[in-house]
């Protein structure tokens, strides 16, 4: 057992000690139950011997307790030592007692030590037991003894120890080894003890992050909520700032442009003819501040997008008519100060499908920042084409602009030098918007300079500078979405089918053309019109005023949808909607506008300023012949002036009544009763919905006509419609229903 036990404790070190622990424990309690027999043994076999004999049996017991108290002082220290000092004290003392007790039988204890020998010492010890045996059995039958053993018990000595031998190895091994699997086990069990420790540690220290991240997260959701409150003030704010911006943007625009107007088309009502420079002047003022109301017009609506972007109002335009009126519009500048403006303009210019409006004050600025920092020389503008694109090039002769400072040129709110902003103005945005606009065509802006910098933009520059050349491209080609192929033969169990039957159609002969997607649109004003053309460009809109109209349309031509812009007052039966031509599905939405509006407040006509003056005459024209006087009601004078002047520039010869108060305007319906009534919504004190409001109640003023201008847009709330149905004809599939709610939801409420 020794000899196993020290080849396991080298193979596994770690559990060396427990093994030499077991092992010692063992020979510890072997030891002592064979000395116990062996005491006992000969105390049996003296029997009541005399006193002499039990002397001798005190010499033999006294060696047994020697040998046993010298081998168990040994064992912790030399184990191997303390076992043969052991084995050899029980050989000693059993033939001792032999000869001092004169039993030969004695010796028969002697198969017992083979047992113990294998049982402590392992195999080794079992086979130096067994010589000893031997010698033993030889000596008591031929040793010469007084009394010796017959032949036959020397024989059987050795055979039964070498099976007692046998026994002990055979008993205490699977011990051992059972004594390791113990071992190996309970170390795996505390190595899991110990992990399962860890993991309720690590668990413990994630349930504590876990409360915490839910405190966190608490914490969050209540900034969140402040925060929304935030944003939903700030978008009142906004909404607030942008009706702010069109009273106060419109109002003086309306007369700039509307006495521009009359100054030009009726110049007899000044006195006389006005000198051509003066007109030429006037027209040039006119047709800014028009460019301007168009801009007002775009930041208005920029509020309502809410994809963050500007819509163009795309169509064909002409790019040197765009250019020259550009020109015209920064003439001034250049004649200022002394600088040649020269265009060059290809001949075979073809059209371009893109927005006048963007396109001409993207030119504007390029030329507004090349005329403010050249000082000597001028600008030149190009364009030309170039493959699929259009490209249009300013070029000054300033000072340049340097490899540095060309990076952050096109970023917002950034000029080269702070001197800049004193010596040139501007707020270092124009370039930024410019390519903005251009690469909302499609196309790309850069810039080309040569220079190192601004440092030579002083009296002692050369004539020409390094200068600057500023490029842009528009494609020529309009982008359109690409529609299934017509032809083929499919045959299939439903609509919507993907494994239908499809033949393999013969290539077309014929070019093929993309045809752009049409809609119908039926409503009574121009809203919804106006919407889809600027904000879907590449979409052919066809307009009804009726139903009948509207199916006119659709079976002259396939639609993708019918566009119903019907409010809750209008009568559009659901019916009429189900069996359209070609299968088109039908949309109805409310999109109110200015015919909405008036509606609403019980006027008859909504003009939003600026208003132009055939617009006004048009409106009083539609109220009928009877209109001789005219109250007009606006708490600016500068507007009470202008519409009194488009009304004196008419043949009909209005009557013109004025008030700046909603009080004044209602006492002057009661006394000197106007045949209409221009009225302002937005005015100090009683403003143009209480002097509606008012009026209404009264009888006697109830049924005077009133015609509202004012620079509030009846279009520009944050909701134009909390209602959409769609009606289709032949139903819709599990798959196509399925789809339009995936579709409706991730625009409703986007994920991103």
């Amino acid at each position: 057992m020794w000899h196993v036990a020290r080849l396991s404790a080298r193979a596994r070190p770690e559990s060396a000690r427990t093994v030499d622990d077991l092992v010692q424990s063992t020979a510890h309690n072997v030891m002592l139950i064979t000395l116990v027999f062996y005491l006992a043994s000969a105390t049996v076999l003296a029997g009541s011997a005399a006193t002499a004999v039990m002397v001798r049996l005190f010499a033999v017991a006294l060696v047994f307790l020697l040998a046993g108290l010298v081998a168990y002082r040994m064992l912790s220290r030399r184990y191997l030592a303390s076992q043969l000092v052991w084995q050899g004290g029980l050989a000693v003392g059993l033939a001792l007692a032999v000869l001092l007790l004169e039993r030969p039988e004695i010796a028969l204890l002697y198969v017992l030590l083979p047992l113990v020998a294998a049982a402590t010492a392992g195999w080794a010890g079992g086979l130096l037991a067994e010589a000893v045996v031997v010698a033993a059995a030889w000596w008591t039958t031929h040793g010469g003894l007084p009394a010796a053993l017959p032949a036959e018990f020397g024989l059987a000595m050795p055979v039964v120890a070498g099976f007692a031998g046998a026994l002990g190895w055979a008993i205490t091994s699977p011990l051992l080894i059972v004594a390791e699997w113990s071992l190996a086990g309970y170390k795996q069990a505390q190595e899991n003890l110990n992990l399962a420790r860890e993991q309720r540690l690590e668990l413990k220290q994630a349930e504590e992050d876990l409360l915490k991240a839910n405190r966190e997260l608490a914490r969050l959701s209540d900034r969140l909520k402040a925060l929304q409150r935030i944003a939903e003030e700030a978008r009142q704010a906004k909404a607030e700032f942008v009706a702010n911006v069109s009273h106060e943007l419109r109002t003086p625009l309306n007369m700039i442009i509307g006495f521009t107007e009359i100054i030009s088309r009726s110049p007899q009502v000044y006195g006389g003819r006005l000198p051509a420079a003066l007109l030429t002047d006037i027209a040039a003022v006119r047709r800014n501040s028009e460019h301007l109301a168009n801009l007002v017009n775009d930041v208005l609506d920029l509020s309502q997008v809410e994809a963050g972007r500007m819509a163009l109002s795309r169509e064909w335009i002409s790019l040197p008519q765009v250019i020259e009126a550009a020109v015209a519009a920064v003439k001034a500048l250049f004649d200022s100060k002394e600088l040649y403006l020269l265009t060059d303009v290809a001949a075979d210019l073809p059209s371009v499908f893109g927005d006048g409006t963007r396109i001409r004050q993207v030119i504007i600025n390029l030329l507004s920042n090349a005329g403010r920092f050249t000082e000597r020389g001028g600008v030149t503008v190009r364009c030309w084409r170039e493959d699929a694109q259009v490209m249009l090039s300013v070029t000054d002769t300033g000072p340049g602009i340097g490899e540095a400072d060309q990076k952050r040129l096109f970023e917002p709110f950034q000029q080269l030098d702070p001197s800049i902003r004193r010596r040139y103005g501007g707020s270092g945005l124009g370039l930024t918007i410019s390519k903005q606009f251009v690469e909302m065509h499609g196309g790309k802006m850069w810039l080309e300079s040569p220079a190192t910098g601004l440092a030579r933009a002083d009296s002692r520059s050369p004539l020409h500078g390094p200068g600057t050349t500023i490029r842009f491209s528009l494609p020529l080609e309009t982008p359109l979405p690409v529609e299934p192929a017509a032809g083929g033969i499919r045959r299939a169990i439903t609509p919507d089918d993907e494994l239908g039957y499809r033949m393999r159609k013969p290539p077309a002969r014929a070019s093929s053309t993309d045809a752009l997607p049409r809609l119908v649109v039926l409503e009574k004003g121009r809203t919804l019109q106006r919407l889809l053309g600027r904000y879907l460009p590449n979409v052919e809109v066809a307009a009804a005023a009726d139903i009948a109209a509207a199916m006119a349309e659709l079976g002259r031509s396939p639609a993708q949808a019918l566009i119903v812009n019907a409010s809750p007052l209008d009568e559009v039966s659901p019916a009429a909607l189900t069996n359209l031509p070609f299968g088109a599905p039908a949309l109805t939405c409310w999109a109110p506008g200015e015919d909405e509006a008036a509606r609403r407040l019980g006027v008859v006509r909504y003009l939003v300023k600026p208003v132009a003056s055939e617009r006004l005459l048009a409106a009083l024209a539609g109220l009928g012949g009877g209109v001789k006087t005219a109250l007009v009601v606006d708490d600016e004078p500068d507007e009470l002036h202008l519409f009194a002047r488009m009304l004196a520039t008419n043949a009909t010869g209005y009557r013109i009544l004025q008030a700046t108060t909603g009080q004044r305007a209602l006492a002057m319906l009661r006394s000197r009763r106007p045949d209409v009534m221009l009225l302002d919504l937005v005015m100090p004190g009683m403003d143009g919905f209480q002097v509606l409001e008012e009026k209404g109640r009264d009888p006697a003023i109830r049924d005077i006509p009133v015609i509202v201008i004012s620079s509030r847009d009846p279009t520009g709330d944050p909701v134009v419609s909390n209602t959409l149905t769609i009606t289709h004809g032949s139903g819709l599939s599990v798959r196509s229903l399925l789809a339009f709610i995936q579709a409706t939801g991730e625009i409703l409420t986007p994920v991103k």
